[in-house]
């Protein structure tokens, strides 16, 4: 799909759909009034009539509309907010997008988004995600994306910008999707180095025999169940000063959790192919960052693992060394991405980052404090956390921060090892998984983002289909991308 700029007589030039967004206050909108005074007044009608909504999201589809080019005329609602915030224009322009994306167009034009440029990103996020569903390998796809997509008002700088940051988010979204018999270890690889190969950033690849040189025991746990073997991927990116620290990203890459002999569920098992979001994340970011040639150094890192059964799995009682050499007593093998990560964080500091955070579908416990739409933050520093949280709260998503506290450490204290892979009963386990992360940056600014709830829909949404949604890689590529001159 082209994301272009709409031509200037933009009610009278053809297209197959033209959407309009509408607020409650339409009247303060010289577009809006624009488009009522070519329909003769028909569209204020509809609206003050309450045929026309403007809640937010809401749709309404008019044909042949007298005085309108377009075969279709659909309108969305956003609420009472005549400026939109990111997040309101994102799922406007994604509700409409998914309407329309039911069957092939060739041209869509969207008009009502021009605003702040988040917000005009945000929106051609929002339309380039709607069109994209989770089902890769139906011969009929649910959802077809128009030829071309044409935006009244919007900058040029930004319809570039949004449709990288689109993109990016698109390949997050279609890795987490992809099955766990298609995107293991070694064919993750293969897209990290396509990224890599296309978008000029630099691979390098740890296989077993360099994982095992490297003493990168607790990854290597994890991975012993399974006939897939481990790789763990460094992806570098220069785009700043050459003496200036990295900024490290580090992603769980689990392709499969089985829960190893912790087992599963069938139905929580169902959906394990995406416990790789978080390594999905950090690939969709430096894309992004990698394409929009971000001002700054950064060093990604990913662990990629399946967690099965075998005679060779780890076990219950085994007692791992991680890279670092802290030893770790294993209470459930369910509890694997804590182990991947505390190499992958190892790996990340011989980098010497200036700072570090790490994206990981981690624990269900952080779902349940907070729901499915939230990412958790737990950090050991808070201008470092309060960063990120108050990003994510400007470009449109949802990250909530957790405590801390020293007493939560207490409960992850081993008995025959140094520590254990979870603490005391199900409390705080989302807070006990990042204090034994934590173990594991030294004093390095670090900020752990548990992303169980928001990376993967177990139903659509009006704005997105179910499945792998590609949380926080806007808000990264909009903070690492920040002194890209802003336009429009």
């Amino acid at each position: 799909m082209r994301c272009i700029a709409a031509p200037q007589q933009w009610i009278q030039s053809p297209c197959d759909v033209l959407v309009v967004a509408i607020s409650d206050q339409w009247r303060n909108s010289p577009l809006v009034l624009e488009l009522d005074q070519a329909t003769g007044g028909f569209l204020g009608k509809l609206i003050d009539s309450g045929e026309v909504s403007t809640d937010p999201n809401q749709l309404t589809t008019l044909y042949s509309v007298l005085g309108v080019a377009a075969s279709q005329l659909l309108i969305v609602g956003t609420g009472e907010q005549q400026n939109m915030p990111p997040r309101v224009a994102n799922r406007a322009a994604g509700a409409a997008m998914k309407r329309i994306a039911t069957m092939y167009r060739e041209r869509v034009r969207f008009a009502g988004f021009s605003g702040t440029p988040i917000a005009e990103r945000a929106a051609l996020c929002g339309a380039m995600v709607a069109c994209v569903g989770q089902d890769l390998f139906r011969q009929e796809k649910s959802l077809v994306q128009p030829e071309y997509c044409e935006w009244v008002g919007v900058h040029e700088n930004n319809l570039l910008k949004g449709s990288v940051i689109g993109e990016s988010i698109n390949l997050t979204r279609k890795l987490v999707n992809m099955p766990a018999n298609y995107l293991h270890p070694e064919s993750f690889v293969e897209e990290i180095f396509r990224s890599g190969q296309q978008y000029k950033f630099e691979v390098e690849i740890w296989d077993k025999s360099k994982l095992e040189e490297e003493r990168c025991g607790a990854l290597l746990g994890v991975a012993r169940g399974s006939s897939c073997e481990p790789r763990l991927a460094i992806m570098r990116y220069r785009g700043g000063d050459s003496t200036a620290p990295p900024i490290a990203l580090v992603g769980k890459g689990v392709t499969f959790d089985s829960g190893g002999y912790s087992l599963k569920p069938s139905d929580s098992m169902l959906t394990m192919k995406c416990d790789m979001a978080g390594a999905a994340t950090v690939l969709g970011i430096m894309q992004a960052a990698a394409m929009l040639n971000a001002k700054c150094n950064l060093v990604g890192v990913v662990g990629l693992v399946e967690n099965m059964i075998s005679g060779n799995a780890f076990k219950l009682g085994d007692v791992l060394m991680a890279r670092s050499g802290k030893t770790i007593e294993i209470h459930n093998t369910d509890a694997e991405g804590r182990l991947v990560l505390a190499d992958c964080l190892s790996v990340a500091l011989d980098s010497q980052p200036s700072k570090i955070v790490d994206f990981a579908t981690l624990t269900g416990a952080c779902v349940v404090a907070l729901g499915n739409d939230i990412s958790g933050a737990m950090s050991n520093d808070k201008e470092w956390q309060s960063e990120i949280t108050s990003a994510a709260d400007e470009f449109g998503e949802y990250v909530w921060p957790l405590p801390m506290y020293d007493f939560f450490s207490e409960q992850i204290v081993g008995k025959i090892a140094d520590i254990k892979n979870v603490g005391e009963g199900r409390w705080g386990g989302a807070i006990t998984a990042a204090k034994f992360l934590q173990e594991f940056v030294g004093k390095t600014p670090w900020t752990h983002l548990d992303i169980a709830g928001p990376a993967f829909l177990d139903s659509a949404k009006a704005w997105c289909d179910a499945g792998g949604t590609g949380t926080l890689v806007r808000t990264f590529a909009e903070m690492l991308t920040r002194d890209t001159p802003e336009q429009g």
